[in-house]
């Protein structure tokens, strides 16, 4: 389900400026290219002269739906315009049959870690939809299958975490200086002896409270170490990740140098830890699928670009990430949308 309101200006059409608009909007997403009155004259289904047509383009214009790129050229949509489009009367195509069941493969979790399963729907949208695929990761507390401190040199030391499912996760941490490395084996032979087949969280206050009372008969630099290690992987229980593949398809109609600019921006934004708590918040505004276009709509503030991103939920109905698509604004709006929401509902029966 998408969800929008019908804006203001799209009641104040008339059936005639509506159909001039709407051709103007198709136009650009099939080609980018601007349609000029003689044009829209001849995909008309009414009997109208291109001076008439060329008085309809102009109010559009002063509405701020249209805009002219060069002088004596046909009409662009502005972003405004492409989101009275979007909201007012796009109608949605169908996902094919084949386009479902490339999805549903593509994300089955068989063999799979939900991490692996949650990548390669991204890259399954971004093939689909010529985009960049996106995708907010919940942060899991997985079982353990091994743990290992590595020495890195003066007062630095690597943990190194695996997964039962076979992630692998490292974290650098600080250790007293001039630590023998007898004393990182013996951290990691206490641990894995408390954690495997457990996670983090749920072994935390056992080793805690077995460290803090000496009932561990560990020494002091051990101790230390162990603690550091706990702590340090606590600390970022409940974050995210965002994934992106397919960014070169944002690269594909690049031509000029202000565009290359505006993707550079969207592209470091993307590296963001901010980017994925507003991906998070727009996901979770209302059910469905988010459709976000333009510079105004205040997730990357990147004029040129368009979102559409819907969420994903776990077995509990909560909401646990998002994912979508970017492109440029002139991405295929009726055949994306419904496959980013099938997408979206596929990883949530993932989640199971």
């Amino acid at each position: 389900m998408v969800q929008s309101s019908l804006p203001s200006p799209f009641t104040e059409l008339n059936e005639r400026s509506r159909e001039i608009f709407r051709l103007i909007v198709d136009g650009y997403v099939q080609t980018g290219e601007p349609i000029g009155s003689r044009t829209l004259s001849r995909l008309l289904s009414q009997n109208l002269s291109p001076a008439t047509i060329r008085n309809v383009m102009a109010d559009l214009e002063e509405a701020g739906l249209l805009y002219a790129p060069h002088t004596s050229a046909g009409r662009l949509p502005t972003e405004a315009g492409l989101r009275l489009f979007v909201h007012g009367f796009l109608e949605l195509g169908n996902l094919g049959e084949d386009e479902r069941q490339n999805i549903e493969a593509l994300c089955r979790a068989r063999g799979k870690s939900l991490a692996q399963a949650l990548e390669e729907a991204t890259s399954a949208l971004s093939g689909l939809s010529h985009c960049a695929g996106v995708v907010v990761v919940p942060k899991q507390e997985r079982p353990l299958k091994h743990i290992e401190f590595v020495h890195l040199g003066p007062g630095r030391a690597l943990v190194v975490l695996v997964t039962e499912d076979g992630l692998v996760e490292n974290r650098v941490i600080e250790v007293p200086l001039g630590l023998p490395p007898a004393t990182l084996v013996s951290a990691s032979n206490y641990l894995n002896a408390r954690l495997v087949g457990r996670t983090i969280e749920e072994a935390r206050a056992e080793i805690e409270e077995e460290t803090g009372s000496q009932r561990a008969q560990l020494d002091e630099l051990t101790s230390r170490v162990v603690a550091s290690g706990i702590a340090g992987w606590a600390g970022g229980e409940g974050e995210s990740a965002l994934i992106v593949r397919g960014q070169a398809n944002l690269l594909e109609d690049v031509t000029a140098l202000a565009d290359l600019e505006r993707l550079r921006a969207l592209f470091e934004m993307l590296e963001t830890k901010e980017t994925v708590l507003r991906l998070l918040d727009a996901s979770r505004q209302a059910d469905g699928v988010q459709i976000f276009i333009g510079a105004e709509s205040h997730l990357f503030g990147v004029a040129g670009c368009s979102v559409i991103i819907a969420p994903y939920q776990n077995s509990r109905e909560q909401i646990v990430g998002a994912i979508g698509v970017i492109g440029p604004t002139r991405i295929n709006y009726a055949r994306i949308i419904p496959m980013v929401d099938y997408t979206a509902k596929v990883i949530g029966r993932i989640m199971g």
